[in-house]
């Protein structure tokens, strides 16, 4: 078992204030943060919803990636973006959905085993189960 970090620290408050979320585990960076960022223009900074979309495109390629290998078509190239939507949702903010757009070249292998793949990749994720509840949708195709 491993086991990652990071650390967010706000300033202020919600509307005018900001912070830093810094990638501890690795320590390759630090991202300001700010409620702009998540409702408007990132204006060269993060948001939750951008580090989400960051950890599950490579995640998904990671776990299609080793689905493809293990069905004898390894692949040369994956390529994928995730797309998170945040917004108002009740009374509230929330995520309300994430959008896969994948491309791979895979040497050998037909459409359809692909969009099977694929689908399953979906499916086994761990950053897709970890995002149980949220509508997942996925845009896969061969390049």
């Amino acid at each position: 078992m491993t086991d990652r970090k990071a650390t967010a620290k706000w300033t202020g408050d919600l509307a005018s204030g900001s912070g830093r979320v810094s990638l501890d585990s690795s320590g390759v960076g630090e991202f300001d943060v700010s409620w702009p960022a998540r409702t408007e223009e990132p204006n060269g900074v993060t948001s939750p919803e951008e580090l989400i979309a960051a950890a599950h495109s490579s995640c998904y390629c990671m776990q299609f990636s080793a689905l493809l290998a293990r069905a004898g078509t390894p692949p040369e190239r994956i390529e994928t973006s995730a797309k998170v939507s945040f917004g108002r949702s009740g009374g509230g903010y929330a995520i309300t959905g994430i959008v896969l757009t994948v491309r791979a070249t895979v040497p050998g292998i037909e459409a359809d085993k692909f969009a099977e793949i694929a689908e399953q990749a979906k499916q086994t994720c761990p950053v897709s189960a970890a995002l149980t509840g949220t509508t997942i949708e996925l845009d896969a195709a061969l390049a």
